[in-house]
């Protein structure tokens, strides 16, 4: 996926844990694993929202993009 999230990177500046981040902005440490594995298919802005707040960022700090490489768009298409 070209949108990488970020997140352990913040959480390592602020010199903050997952669960301490997970109480913080009110949602499981399953669904922040989720966010942290970029194995998320979608991030609600209030979810982003929330995750700038207690970080003290910007949203472009957690989000990056990465183009995929043409190699692997030709494999993708049939």
């Amino acid at each position: 996926m070209p949108i990488l999230i970020n997140l352990d990177v913040m959480l390592a500046r602020r010199k903050m844990s997952s669960g301490e981040l997970a109480q913080r902005i009110g949602i499981t440490q399953a669904n922040l694993s989720i966010l942290k594995t970029n194995k998320a298919r979608a991030v609600r802005l209030a979810t982003l929202e929330s995750l700038c707040q207690a970080l003290n960022c910007q949203p472009g700090d957690l989000l990056e993009y990465v183009p995929e490489s043409n190699d692997k768009r030709k494999e993708d298409t049939p």
